[in-house]
């Protein structure tokens, strides 16, 4: 027969857990509603900046710029991004499963990474391919000078022809629960077509100072933004995840309290039975 007081102290842990659980639950929707206003902000600048890359692309020379040449070598790098904690449901876990999937379909290349998250580096470091570099502590306050350091990096290491494709892996933020893995390559830049029925096609630019450095500019912009961006979605993703766990818990925590407190109360009567009948059994006995 199982002991009261055992049932009692699981309860009481049980109780315990599900109180940290709901606090962690409402500090993550305190920072997703943050996190999806910044990537809401975020993403029509985004779209809009590829937009006039897309147009000028489409007229100018690629090889005015490094960041447009499309290289036939095999030295890929990786930037994937996860957090620096746990209980987050599968955020971690699809990024590194994406990962891990892509470096075993593309065993032929010189890959190398750039992690991004405790998480991530704790799994790749003893993984045999080369780190270039870890970003840990990025979810306590990564910024847009943040990213622009990222992304001069990122462009140097092409450009220096020390890696030949760039490409992102992070989780884009659908909906609180709805987070999609997304591998999206970085570099080199290479625009969508754009349609020669667009009436703006026809329509050439007047370049000040000139078209090269106009296409520096934009290019050394859109690399910035399009990093920024995607930590954004990181961002949002992970604080998602986590508040989507953490009320599972929760729930899941006050199931098991419903199932130890009726446990309890069916051991607890069972010993009132016991003890009764014991009582009844010795009043019989006297009176024989």
């Amino acid at each position: 027969m199982p002991n009261l007081k055992d049932i009692k102290r699981r309860i009481q842990s049980v109780k315990n857990t599900q109180q940290i659980t709901k606090a962690m639950k409402l500090v993550a929707a305190s920072k997703l509603r943050k996190a999806q206003l910044a990537i809401l902000e975020a993403r029509p600048y985004a779209i809009k900046m590829m937009d006039v890359l897309n147009h000028l692309a489409a007229r100018c020379n690629h090889d005015l710029h490094p960041l447009l040449d499309v290289r036939e070598g095999d030295r890929t790098l990786l930037l994937i991004i996860t957090s620096d904690k746990g209980l987050c449901g599968g955020f971690n876990g699809s990024i590194i499963r994406k990962t891990a999937q892509y470096l075993k379909d593309n065993a032929q290349n010189e890959n190398s990474l750039i992690v991004a998250g405790k998480k991530g580096n704790d799994i790749f470091r003893n993984r045999p391919v080369e780190i270039r570099q870890d970003i840990i502590g990025w979810t306590k306050g990564f910024d847009y000078l943040k990213a622009k350091e990222t992304g001069e990096n990122l462009a140097t290491l092409f450009a220096e022809k020390k890696v030949d494709r760039v490409f992102m892996i992070y989780n884009e933020f659908k909906s609180v629960m709805q987070q999609e893995v997304v591998v999206e390559q970085l570099l080199p830049v290479i625009p969508e077509k754009v349609e020669k029925k667009d009436d703006t096609f026809v329509v050439d630019y007047i370049y000040e100072p000139d078209e090269e450095t106009i296409l520096d500019q934009l290019l050394k912009r859109y690399m910035t933004v399009e990093v920024y961006r995607a930590f954004l979605e990181s961002s949002a993703s992970e604080h998602g995840a986590r508040m989507t766990a953490m009320d599972n818990a929760t729930r899941n925590a006050g199931e098991m309290i419903g199932d130890l407190t009726l446990t309890y109360n069916q051991a607890r009567q069972a010993y009132i039975t016991k003890e009764l009948i014991e009582i009844v059994n010795g009043a019989e006995a006297l009176k024989g």
